[in-house]
C-alpha cells in the first residue's frame, strides 16, 4: 500500500492555516467524488478502503488504465482523478487531456512510483494538478485530495526539491549566458523545440515531422547542447524566455 515518508508539500498556493481544513470541509454539502486509476488491482484496493474512512471523500469508481479512465471519467464526473503514470494500454499522462476535455471540472492528481523529472513536467502540462509519489502516508493521500479539491495544487516534497534546484540552477546559468549572444538554432530544431513545449514525447514529433525517432533524438540532444542546457524543461523556459515560442 502506501507507506509513511515527508509531508507533501502545496505548490505554488499557500497551505491553509491552522483550521481551514475543517472549515472548508464543513462549508461542504456533498463528499468529494474520487476516480481511482492504477493498473494494480490490490493498490486500488487498499486506496479504497483507506479513503472509505474519510466521511467527505467518496470512491465512486475506478479504472485499470488511461484508456478505461478517460471512459470512467467521462461517465461519472468525478471531482478528483488520482491516477498512476505509467499504465498499460494509455498512460496516465497521456489521459489527462483527455479526461479534462470528457470532464473539465476533474481534478487530476499523479500518484506514482515515478521520481522522473520529465513526468512531472509533462503532468502539469497535460493538466494534473498535484503530482505525489507513492511513498507518502494514508493520511496524506486524503489531505491532498481535499488540498486540490479546494483550489490548491499538491507536489511531493522531493520532486519540489528537484524543481527547486533546476531552477536555481537555470537561473544562475541564464545570468552567465548573458555576457554571450545565444545560439542560433536551425528551423528543424524550431519545430522540434516548438513540438517538445507541447508535450509531445518523441515517438509523436518524429510523425508529425515524417522523421524517424532516432532523428528526433539528435535535434533534441543538439538543442540541449547548443543551449547549455540539461533538459527538455530547461529547453521549453529558454525558448518563452526568449520568445521562441509561447505557450498560452
Amino acid at each position: 500500500m502506501v507507506d509513511s515518508f515527508g509531508p507533501v508539500m502545496p505548490m505554488p498556493d499557500a497551505h491553509p492555516g491552522p483550521g481551514a481544513e475543517e472549515e472548508l470541509r464543513e462549508r461542504r454539502k456533498e463528499p468529494i467524488r474520487v476516480l481511482v486509476v492504477d493498473d494494480h488491482a490490490l493498490f486500488r484496493r487498499g486506496l479504497e478502503i483507506v479513503l472509505a474512512q474519510e466521511e467527505d471523500i467518496q470512491v465512486v469508481g475506478e479504472a485499470a488504465d488511461g484508456a478505461e479512465a478517460v471512459d470512467k471519467a467521462a461517465d461519472l464526473l468525478p471531482d478528483i482523478v488520482l491516477m498512476d503514470v505509467r499504465m498499460p494500454k494509455r498512460g496516465g499522462i497521456e489521459a489527462c487531456t483527455s479526461i479534462k476535455e470528457v470532464a473539465p471540472s476533474a481534478k487530476i492528481i499523479m500518484l506514482t512510483i515515478s521520481d522522473e523529472e520529465a513526468d512531472l513536467y509533462d503532468a502539469i502540462k497535460a493538466g494534473a494538478t498535484g503530482y505525489l509519489l507513492k511513498e507518502i502516508s494514508t493520511d496524506e493521500v486524503s489531505t491532498a485530495i481535499r488540498a486540490v479539491a479546494d483550489g490548491q495544487s499538491q507536489i511531493s516534497p522531493s520532486m519540489a526539491a528537484k524543481l527547486l534546484t533546476e531552477f536555481k540552477s537555470m537561473i544562475q546559468r541564464t545570468d552567465e549566458s548573458k555576457l554571450v549572444p545565444a545560439p542560433k538554432l536551425t528551423d528543424r530544431e524550431l519545430e522540434v523545440l516548438k513540438l517538445v513545449a507541447t508535450g509531445m514525447n518523441n515517438r509523436d514529433i518524429a510523425k508529425e515531422l515524417f522523421i524517424s525517432e532516432n532523428t528526433v533524438k539528435n535535434h533534441v540532444r543538439n538543442i540541449l547542447e547548443k543551449l547549455q542546457l540539461h533538459s527538455r524543461m530547461e529547453a521549453v523556459v529558454y525558448a518563452m524566455r526568449e520568445k521562441i515560442l509561447e505557450i498560452r
